[in-house]
C-alpha cells in the first residue's frame, strides 16, 4: 500500500489586533466631534446667550420669518409688536435673531 502524504499549508497570517480594528472608528468619531457636534454646541450656546440678553424694544426675527419689536418678556413667552397695536406671543426659543440692538460700533483699530 502506498501512503499519501498530505502537505500542510503554512499557518495563516494573523489578522490585525482588536486595537487596530477599532482605530479607524475612533478616528471617524473624533473627526465627527470636531466637525459636527462641537460647532453645533457652540451655535446653540450663542443662541441661548442671545435669548438671555433679549430686552424690550429690540427688533427681532422669529424662526417663522416674522419681524417685530419686543413688547414684553416673560419666562418662556415673548410678546412682539408686529404693527401698530398688533401684538403676538411667541415662544422665547423661536426668536431666531436680533436684527437691531444697542451695540457699540466696532473699532477698526486704524487711527
Amino acid at each position: 500500500m502506498v501512503d499519501f502524504a498530505y502537505a500542510q499549508g503554512a499557518p495563516g497570517a494573523a489578522g490585525p489586533g482588536p486595537l487596530m480594528t477599532m482605530f479607524p472608528f475612533v478616528i471617524i468619531l473624533v473627526i465627527m466631534y470636531f466637525m459636527v457636534f462641537r460647532p453645533q454646541q457652540k451655535k446653540q450656546k450663542e443662541h441661548q446667550e442671545m435669548l438671555n440678553k433679549l430686552k424690550r424694544n429690540d427688533e427681532v426675527m422669529t424662526s417663522g420669518g416674522i419681524y417685530g419689536k419686543v413688547f414684553e418678556i416673560k419666562d418662556q413667552v415673548v410678546t412682539l409688536e408686529i404693527a401698530s397695536n398688533v401684538r403676538i406671543r411667541v415662544n422665547r426659543a423661536q426668536i431666531a435673531t436680533v436684527t437691531t440692538a444697542d451695540k457699540a460700533p466696532a473699532k477698526d483699530g486704524k487711527d
